[in-house]
């Protein structure tokens, strides 16, 4: 299985009810039909994250 860019952001968040993951961004009707309609590859909010990184970012 080919993993996409969405694996991989840090917006990524999985919910325990659902057993599901989705993407936690606060986005706005207008925000999300441009990604809708959107000719470029990758998402333009995307941000590399893991785990580790909200640790780090708790730690400071």
């Amino acid at each position: 299985m080919k993993k996409n860019q969405c694996d991989y952001c840090l917006y990524l968040t999985y919910d325990g009810e659902t057993d599901e993951y989705y993407c936690s961004l606060s986005l706005d009707q207008d925000d999300v039909e441009k990604l809708s309609y959107s000719r470029h590859d990758g998402c333009p909010y995307f941000r590399m994250g893991d785990d580790y990184t909200i640790v780090r970012k708790q730690a400071f």
